[in-house]
């Protein structure tokens, strides 16, 4: 009803116009025909018109002002009124609205203003509605949707559709009936939203099949666009065989189902892979219950691993691990097939409840081991290229399968072992003898120092006891040094023939490794393979001549250079070092030797083959006392020894008389 009162103003505002219009012509020919002179009573009883006249005006002025008042609260618009600046409030006659007479009567009103209602559609506001184009400009899209005002879309809302065309029905989302202008206010991308979301969950809910538009290409899938919303597809959904081209999907257009909806951001994952998966499921089925182990396939290569081949065998996939890929050993499979190939497999095995299928390809040709030829025996020199190298040894392919291994121990004379990587690497062409054969388990041991002149054969010539050599410092043991003479000869120098005179507790303190050091060889074991040697034997022994210089009560002076628990370790003249023990650093006023105090010692034992001298401080200045001392002692032995003697004679004596 609201409508149809806006209306009746709107009729209201046209009829006191039309009737302002007949007022002031009708003036103007009163004033240009009636130029009477007006007589006292004719004043008269034209005032008292005036005043009857009055009140009626004034009641239709207050309605005026109403009327005014609602326009000015914008629920009427009567600005018709081009110049408002050269209107005049005395334009409109109130009397003659107020007096105006209404052809319908009450009933036939009633049924004329049901009869205009019809005519317009009743809408709600945030609702879906189908409209029609009566206008399309590069701009803006006008849409009629039946009520009393035309909508203005943004033309941008309708990119998807190029073609759009007066005439056309689409769908918009009603904002607001009227803005602060009156205008209605509708939306299409609202609506297509809306219907979107519907559509989307309807297809979840109900499992259907929907289209979509792939836009491009984003991290991991695709983006699709499906009833004007973005889902993600991901790359392991487009299709069951992996894609190697992701931009050969942009701009397609092709069925999906939705998998996946997160109603709290309003995301959306679609997969095209589910539409096939059911088809191949069937197929995958049938296929396995013809299987057969033995069984020649053809198959195409869909996916190449580090460790293998996935063949599609036609709705199921197959395993070529890259052992059963040849007989060879390789790298990687793409040295030997490539995407899309098609070739023969054979099954190894398959497992029918976890649906997989171990295939083969080596096994459809002969092993190689059996064509290997009968002429190829022990001793003989064969060549070959490194393929596998391992801590223990490396193994050589003489011929494609055919493989032998060469210890490490089997690389160099050497009895210091390494690895093998420090012989050989992957790749190297190599020769080799023959060690040992066995077809029936197809093993093969190679042999490379056997090229090659055994250097122990003629080691006592080329090596005599006394000679002297220049070595190589191998490797440390705590016992002594590894040094090389030459390659695979090696021989050791044990700690106690690295020096004469310095106590040495580990070869660290005396050399390094890699340094050269010589040697003079003191024993030779040819079949055990063994060198003994020794440094310090190049100069001759000083002992030999600290024997004449360090003789006992020999006195010299030297340094404290440590003090231990039970000793200190001096040092003489010479470089050589003597041990006092600790009772014997005490100095004669009473106080003992400290750390690097220079004093005189007294030499009380030398022991040469030991490597020993033992001094005393003490006894540089208690000379005398143990002098007399020690004469004196033996004189009181002696005498108390004689008359026991003497006594236990007697006592034999008188024995010998009382029996007589």
């Amino acid at each position: 009803m609201s409508n149809l009162l806006k209306l009746n103003k709107l009729r209201m505002k046209e009829t006191i116009e039309n009737q302002n219009e007949e007022i002031k012509q009708n003036e103007e020919i009163s004033e240009e025909t009636n130029q009477e002179v007006k007589t006292p009573e004719a004043e008269l009883q034209e005032e008292k018109e005036t005043e009857t006249e009055q009140q009626p005006q004034e009641e239709v002025a207050e309605k005026k002002e109403e009327v005014v008042a609602e326009e000015n609260e914008g629920k009427v618009d009567f600005s018709v009124n081009e110049n408002p600046e050269n209107a005049s409030t005395l334009d409109f006659n109130w009397d003659s609205a107020s007096s105006e007479t209404d052809d319908y009567s009450a009933n036939e009103r009633d049924k004329m203003e049901e009869v205009y209602g019809d005519t317009l559609s009743t809408i709600n506001e945030k609702e879906i509605v189908k409209g029609n184009v009566i206008a399309v400009s590069d701009r803006e899209v006008v849409i009629n949707i039946g009520y009393k005002s035309e909508g203005v879309v943004n033309r941008n809302e309708f990119r998807y559709k190029p073609d759009l065309a007066k005439g056309d029905e689409v769908e918009v989302y009603i904002e607001s009936q009227e803005d602060r202008e009156g205008q209605l206010i509708l939306s299409h991308k609202k609506a297509r939203t809306l219907n979107a979301w519907t559509n989307i969950n309807n297809s979840y809910e109900n499992d259907e099949i929907l289209k979509g538009y792939i836009k491009c290409r984003t991290k991991g899938g695709m983006i699709v666009d499906v009833f004007g919303i973005e889902a993600f597809l991901p790359g392991s959904q487009i299709d069951v065989k992996p894609i190697r081209d992701y931009d050969a999907y942009v701009d397609k257009t092709m069925e999906f189902k939705v998998v996946q909806i997160n109603k709290e951001f309003k995301n959306v994952v679609v997969s095209h892979k589910a539409l096939i998966e059911a088809e191949l499921e069937e197929q995958k089925q049938k296929i396995i219950e013809q299987l057969e182990k033995g069984q020649v396939l053809k198959g195409t290569v869909k996916n190449i691993t580090s460790y293998g081949v996935f063949i599609d065998l036609g709705g199921v996939d197959g395993l070529i691990h890259i052992t059963d890929l040849s007989w060879g050993r390789i790298n990687h499979p793409e040295e030997v097939v490539e995407l899309d190939q098609e070739l023969n497999v054979v099954i190894l095995d398959f497992d029918e409840n976890k649906k997989r299928i171990a295939l083969g390809l080596k096994q459809l040709e002969p092993h190689p081991w059996n064509s290997l030829s009968e002429e190829i025996n022990v001793g003989d020199k064969v060549k070959g290229k490194v393929v596998v190298i391992t801590d223990y040894g490396a193994f050589v392919e003489i011929k494609p399968g055919v493989e032998g291994l060469v210890h490490v121990s089997e690389m160099s004379w050497s009895q210091h072992l390494r690895t093998a990587q420090d012989f050989l690497k992957v790749g190297d062409e190599v020769e080799a003898v023959i060690l040992t054969l066995n077809r029936e388990e197809r093993k093969m041991s190679l042999g490379m120092k056997q090229l090659k002149p055994d250097p122990w054969e003629n080691i006592a010539e080329k090596y005599p006891v006394g000679s002297k050599h220049k070595t190589t410092v191998k490797n440390f043991t705590n016992f002594g040094i590894f040094v090389e003479l030459e390659e695979g000869v090696d021989g050791l120098i044990h700690i106690s023939d690295l020096s004469w005179t310095k106590k040495i507790k580990h070869p660290a303190e005396f050399t390094q490794i890699g340094e050269e050091i010589e040697v003079l060889v003191l024993e030779v074991d040819s079949e055990g393979r063994k060198l003994s040697l020794g440094h310090k034997q190049l100069e001759e022994n000083p002992w030999d001549v600290f024997e004449t210089l360090f003789k006992e009560n020999s006195i010299h002076e030297g340094t404290v250079v440590n003090i231990r628990a039970k000793d200190a370790i001096i040092a003489l003249p010479y470089g050589v070092e003597g041990i006092c023990f600790l009772k014997n650093i005490e100095k004669e006023d009473g106080d003992s030797l400290v750390v690097d105090e220079k004093a005189e010692f007294k030499v009380m034992e030398f022991k040469k083959e030991g490597k020993k001298i033992i001094v005393s401080h003490t006894h540089t200045y208690k000379e005398d006392l143990d002098t007399k001392r020690s004469k004196k002692t033996p004189d009181i032995e002696s005498t108390t020894l004689g008359d026991i003697s003497d006594l236990s004679q007697l006592k034999d004596q008188l024995s010998k008389e009382e029996n007589e």
